[in-house]
C-alpha cells in the first residue's frame, strides 16, 4: 500500500510539474487531467471512495473538458508568445527561491499531527455519506434543491416563446408601446 502512495505521489508531481512547464496548452491540460486522477486514486487510498469519484465527475469530466474547449476555440496553440521582460524574471525567481526556501524549512522543522481517535472504515463510502446527508443536513439539501428547482424555473421563464414563436420580452415592449400610445 505505501509502494502504490509513492507511485501516485510521485506521478502527481510529475504531471504537476508537467502542466506548469509544459509549452503547448494542450499538453499542459491533458497532463492536469492525470494529476487529477492520481489524486483521486489517492482519494481511494483513504477510503473515501465518494469523494474520489466526485472529484473525477466534477474537476476531470466538467472543468477539464471546459478547459480544453476554451484553449481549442481561443488556438491559444502559438509556439511564441510575448517575452517577459528581464524584470519580471527576476522576481519571478526571487519568489520562486522564496517559496523553496520556506517549504525547505517547513519539512526541516517537521509537522506534528496527532493521530486521529480511531478509523472508521465507512466514513468515506457512499452508504456512509447518504445516510448523513439525508438524516442531519436533509433541511440544507432540500433547500438547495428548491433553490436549483427556481432556477431552472427561472431559465424557462426567461427563455419560453409564446405560441407565435416571439420571445416574452418583445411582447412586454409592444404592449408597452401600445399602452403608451393610447
Amino acid at each position: 500500500m505505501a509502494a502504490l502512495f509513492y507511485i501516485l505521489a510521485a506521478l502527481s508531481v510529475i504531471s504537476a510539474l508537467t502542466v506548469v512547464g509544459a509549452r503547448n496548452p494542450v499538453t499542459s491540460v491533458i497532463a492536469l487531467v492525470v494529476c487529477f486522477l492520481s489524486i483521486a486514486a489517492h482519494y481511494v487510498l483513504l477510503n473515501a471512495q465518494f469523494l474520489a469519484m466526485v472529484h473525477v465527475i466534477v474537476y476531470t469530466g466538467a472543468i477539464m473538458v471546459l478547459f480544453l474547449f476554451v484553449i481549442m476555440l481561443l488556438n491559444l496553440n502559438k509556439p511564441d508568445g510575448p517575452r517577459k521582460s528581464l524584470a519580471m524574471r527576476l522576481a519571478a525567481a526571487v519568489a520562486g527561491g522564496l517559496l523553496f526556501i520556506t517549504l525547505a524549512a517547513a519539512v526541516r522543522q517537521g509537522v506534528q499531527i496527532p493521530p486521529a481517535a480511531g478509523f472508521d472504515p465507512g466514513v468515506g463510502l457512499v452508504r456512509s455519506v447518504g445516510h448523513v446527508l439525508f438524516t442531519e443536513f436533509l433541511l440544507p439539501f432540500e433547500v438547495s434543491s428548491v433553490l436549483f428547482l427556481s432556477a431552472i424555473v427561472g431559465v424557462v421563464m426567461l427563455a419560453k416563446k409564446d405560441k407565435d414563436g416571439t420571445d416574452q420580452a418583445t411582447d412586454i415592449t409592444e404592449a408597452e408601446r401600445a399602452r403608451r400610445a393610447a
